[in-house]
């Protein structure tokens, strides 16, 4: 007797609300990112606080087929940065709207200055949040109740996210991505980006002026060298001896990169690599643990609930699709 057909993967609803003096680049990423196609289960709807023509930053405008209704009807909000957000608040239709969408379960999320719309709402109080480095001292200023963290690409509080600059809104809605469909959809569309598959929250905005560019070429030639090795052994010094630094150099200048030392960045890469592995395939839980460098089952099962709460087991049934 056939296996009875997969259910359909659930649809995501994504509402990009468009603010005056919206960045371009802001309101194109989430747009892209989650349009909907065959590997991706999102319907996505452009809204303003009306219908009709937004001025935009940039020179651009932007003309919206929807209203604050969007918001009603969203499971994820994302407000693109937008122009001299110190100045002024959003309407008050929109602050309300968005106090509504978050009341009724939907996550917000902001992409640089479109952190000071969500700061208007009160959601940020007593939570970290960023937003561009250019503005985050104006953030703090103007709520001194959020917890404001210059040096992060992005912070996810659960319902509230907050990302830095525009290239940082990939890293944002990538980092959704892999909360929802696993990590083999969020590097299926970095792929379709051309973007790196996967930069920590906590990794710097930008880094130092004081170290050499060709230095960080290196290092960044260090990490594809090791995603590659991720079932052999890999030491701090190997790591330093690859990048041809010494160790301590290694490691201080790495965790200035990525937000992590090297060996916690390896831990995380075995773990997602095995995370991928789980999605895609039906290599028993051991085979993967020696696959991506972990050993041994029990390992693996350690460091799984350690970084992301569950168990591989948990995590098959979630998000397996066969390979």
């Amino acid at each position: 007797m056939p296996a009875p057909p997969s259910p359909a993967p659930r649809l995501h609803r994504v509402a990009v609300l468009v603010l005056d003096g919206a960045k371009p680049l802001d309101v194109g990423i989430p747009a892209q990112v989650f349009t909907t196609r065959a590997s991706m289960p999102y319907e996505v709807r452009v809204c303003g606080a009306a219908p009709g023509l937004v001025t935009g930053g940039d020179g651009l405008a932007y003309h919206v087929t929807h209203g604050l209704s969007a918001l009603t009807w969203a499971d994820i909000v994302f407000v693109p940065g937008y122009r001299q957000p110190d100045r002024e608040d959003p309407p008050r239709a929109v602050i309300e709207a968005l106090v509504a969408a978050h009341e009724r379960g939907a996550r917000l999320a902001a992409i640089s200055t479109g952190a000071f719309a969500l700061a208007a709402t009160g959601l940020l109080d007593g939570r970290r949040a960023t937003t561009h480095w250019h503005y985050t001292r104006a953030l703090a200023a103007k709520y001194p109740r959020v917890r404001v963290d210059e040096n992060v690409l992005f912070v996810d509080e659960g319902s509230v996210l907050t990302s830095a600059g525009a290239a940082s809104g990939i890293d944002l809605c990538l980092h959704v991505l892999r909360g929802d469909l696993g990590i083999a959809a969020s590097n299926h569309a970095a792929r379709r980006l051309v973007a790196a598959p996967y930069r920590s929250g906590g990794q710097a905005q930008y880094v130092p002026r004081s170290v050499p560019e060709p230095l960080g070429e290196r290092f960044a030639a260090t990490r594809e060298w090791a995603l590659h090795r991720l079932g052999e052994p890999l030491t701090l010094d190997a790591l330093a001896r690859h990048a041809a630094v010494s160790p301590r150099t290694f490691s201080r200048r790495f965790a200035e990169d990525t937000g992590y030392t090297p060996m916690q960045w390896v831990m995380r890469a075995r773990i997602d690599m095995a995370r991928e592995l789980l999605e895609r395939s039906e290599r028993a839980v051991e085979q993967i643990a020696a696959d991506v460098g972990l050993g041994t089952g029990a390992n693996l099962r350690l460091h799984f609930q350690r970084i992301l709460g569950t168990t591989p087991s948990e995590y098959r049934r979630t998000f397996a699709r066969g390979e």
